[in-house]
């Protein structure tokens, strides 16, 4: 990899770790690049944002995406996933069977929250479920020592919330929308906002203090960030 993360448009937040806030609805995508395999958090909202984000990341490692992991089935960050062509793709136990059903819904939520019908279309036409599905925790492997953890941390913002932790100094903790910076976080009608503290609980145990958490939407924050959203939320929904 001779080419740096920021020549083609991936903020660094580590070693093997980079990721791009994507227009329109500013959501989140995360590359972690091991020295055989990469593996990319979410995949946009189109498939044209999928082939930007497959362009963009083959650009910087001369080689393809080869695991995809998806924060939670919201048209937002899994849209794009049909642009990863033999990409091994995983999620949070339920969301295989959700998005075999719930294209359809998919499509109509993307076009009420303003995307053009076409693509909408275009994309839940060839929308990708999970091959793999993650009930407790999953280990992956992406070559050269480095092994990213995959964990069924939900649910919370939706019933099949997916959070993956980098090892590094520091680590860096992929949220999806269980966390959020650039607004309040929404709860639709598929949170479970009993549960989503423990969620948040759930992130912080994994990263620690010294982390960077990476939120589904909005800046890099910090573990005091997310204690308090966690904080705001067990009042918001009145749970402990």
């Amino acid at each position: 990899m001779d080419a740096s993360w920021e020549e083609y448009g991936w903020e660094r937040l580590g070693n093997v770790t980079g990721r791009r806030r994507l227009p329109v609805w500013d959501a989140t995508a995360a590359l972690v690049a091991g020295t055989e395999g990469a593996l990319l958090y979410d995949t946009g909202s189109t498939l044209r944002e999928g082939a930007e984000l497959r362009n963009r990341a083959e650009g910087l490692l001369g080689r393809r995406v080869t695991h995809i992991a998806l924060s939670h089935p919201h048209f937002d960050h899994v849209l794009g996933t049909a642009a990863f062509a033999g990409a091994e793709v995983y999620g949070a136990v339920g969301t295989k069977e959700l998005l075999g059903r719930c294209a359809e819904e998919l499509r109509a939520d993307a076009v009420r929250h303003g995307m053009p019908e076409h693509d909408a279309t275009v994309a839940t036409d060839v929308l990708v479920a999970p091959r793999h599905e993650v009930s407790g925790e999953w280990t992956l492997g992406l070559g050269g020592g480095l092994q990213v953890l995959l964990a069924n941390v939900g649910p919370g913002h939706s019933g099949h919330d997916l959070a993956v932790l980098v090892p590094g100094s520091p680590s860096v903790v992929l949220c999806g929308d269980l966390v959020e910076e650039s607004g309040e976080p929404q709860a639709g009608p598929d949170a479970v906002p009993a549960r989503w503290p423990a969620a948040l609980d759930r992130l912080l145990s994994l990263g620690g203090e010294d982390a960077l958490y990476v939120p589904g939407h909005g800046a890099v924050v910090d573990a005091a960030f997310v204690r308090a959203q966690r904080d705001r939320l067990a009042v918001r929904f009145g749970v402990s």
